[in-house]
């Protein structure tokens, strides 16, 4: 999905950029520009920025803690 239309900046970007170790908005513009220009796309890309991250995080647990959170 394309997240933000000015910069062709799509979820799968942001979600690579988690996984190089980005984990900020302003790392965010930084790096992909997104949320530089008309602003629409700053919540969605927060809100896949902060998914991604809860994510990794997730993946870090092990596996015993992670069945007990998905019930």
């Amino acid at each position: 999905m394309i997240v933000c239309v000015c910069h062709n900046v799509s979820e799968r970007k942001i979600r690579q950029a988690v996984d190089e170790g980005l984990t900020t908005m302003p790392q965010l513009r930084e790096k992909l520009a997104v949320g530089t220009c008309c602003g629409k796309c700053h919540s969605c890309a927060k809100t896949v920025l902060r998914e991604a991250l809860e994510e990794r995080e997730m993946e870090g647990q092990p596996m015993m803690f992670q069945s007990a959170i998905a019930a």
